[in-house]
């Protein structure tokens, strides 16, 4: 271990015992197990992941070569550096344009409803049924200085142990009532959960909106996050003795080892019941509460019925790895809540950029990235008609702005 790894493996050690030290942190019974398990962990993926930090610097802004495209003002989005330089992959900004000119259905995209859902909303609240591990931290945080500029309330739901993403009639209707419409003032609420049709309870329509990320990005990030020394000295802060302190065999795991030796926490088995507790699932938050239907791993069935909610009940579904596509979208479809979102943005502390993020993460290798491609093909659909919708929405905006300059 370089000096300046063993530096940062000290400091690291260092935060942890101060976490308990100063910020009044109960020491838990099993207090000197923990630190030990955190000191192991911090040793072992900084080691890994040494060799790994230049490649997760952050993400580049592709400048796309002028044209009719750029008259738009359709240039300088942030892209994932898997796709750059794609500039003709539908996917992307330019080839969603392109794609939509050579159909003939460019003509027809600024009268188009489907873009544009807001209007359909029947009460003055934005429900964000945030995704997990797909940034929405960083859009809370946004939201709540966005409640200040524009004059309404940034709620959310209390912290629990485990969050309740499926629920029983029962417990979704309380959570109606008691929660999500309980404020009589514009607002917007947030919380873990798969969609909820809000007309079988008899209630009125929000504005949905949510956020995605690339589906192996995401589960990537969540096997690495779930086992991030700060993450479980918060716990242990938040919930004392109920948190039950992981092993060091399971804190150790690899996630290439564990997927390419078909360890049960990486087996992707299609049409699986299980592992909810991983996230696996980014359609799941969009496809509802019909656990039967929905809760298949990697079901066509279950990502066309995301896709139709999207449709149908999304105002905005955007990403940060389209960053000014997505604060774009939202200040052109929501400005009641989202006008200046974006030098809001940009204004936000630097550190907000890697907020929940795990810097102890090593590379993915090509043979699971491949894998987990083969075994994803439905998520990996649905993100991709996410982003072209996305992308729509953005080029309907900016032909609107041009139209009006006109």
């Amino acid at each position: 271990m370089s000096l300046n790894t063993d530096r940062s493996y000290k400091m690291k050690l260092r935060d942890v015992e101060n976490a308990f030290k100063y910020r009044r942190i109960p020491y838990p019974k099993r207090s000197v197990e923990l630190i030990a398990l955190l000191a192991i962990s911090c040793t072992f993926f900084l080691f890994m992941h040494t060799n790994k930090l230049n490649s997760r610097l952050k993400e580049m802004e592709v400048k796309l070569q002028p044209s009719e495209f750029s008259a738009l003002g359709l240039t300088g989005n942030h892209i994932s550096g898997h796709d750059a330089g794609k500039h003709d992959d539908i996917n992307t900004l330019h080839g969603t344009y392109q794609y939509l000119k050579s159909t003939g259905q460019l003509q027809h995209l600024t009268s188009s409803a489907q873009v544009n859902n807001t209007p359909r909303a029947q009460l003055d609240t934005l429900f964000f049924n945030r995704v997990p591990k797909a940034g929405s931290q960083k859009l809370m945080a946004l939201l709540k200085l966005l409640a200040q500029r524009n004059n309404f309330q940034a709620r959310r739901d209390p912290k629990h142990l485990y969050e309740t993403i499926l629920m029983d009639t029962g417990f979704a209707r309380h959570l109606l009532e008691a929660e999500i419409l309980n404020c009589s003032t514009a607002n917007s609420y947030t919380k873990h959960m798969a969609f909820l049709n809000f007309t079988e309870f008899g209630q009125p329509w929000p504005i949905y909106i949510n956020l995605v990320r690339d589906p192996i990005e995401r589960l990537v990030s969540w096997f690495y996050y779930a086992r991030a020394p700060w993450y479980l000295a918060d716990r242990v802060n938040t919930f004392g003795s109920k948190f039950k302190v992981p092993s060091l065999q399971w804190l150790k795991k690899d996630f290439n080892h564990c997927l390419l030796t078909h360890d049960p926490e990486c087996v992707y088995e299609q049409l699986d019941m299980e592992h909810l507790d991983d996230h696996r699932r980014q359609t799941l938050f969009f496809c509802g509460q019909q656990t039967k239907f929905c809760m298949p791993f990697n079901s066509r069935s279950a990502m066309q019925q995301a896709k139709r909610n999207v449709e149908q009940h999304y105002a905005v579904v955007g990403t940060w790895e389209d960053t000014n596509t997505t604060l774009r979208v939202l200040e052109a479809y929501i400005p009641r809540y989202f006008a200046g979102a974006t030098d809001l943005y940009y204004a936000m502390p630097s550190n907000m950029e890697n907020v929940n993020r795990n810097a102890f993460r090593p590379a993915l290798s090509e043979q699971a990235r491949a894998l987990l491609s083969r075994n994803l093909t439905q998520e990996i659909e649905f993100y991709q008609f996410v982003r072209q919708r996305l992308n729509k929405q953005f080029i309907a905006v900016q032909q609107m702005a041009q139209s009006s300059n006109n």
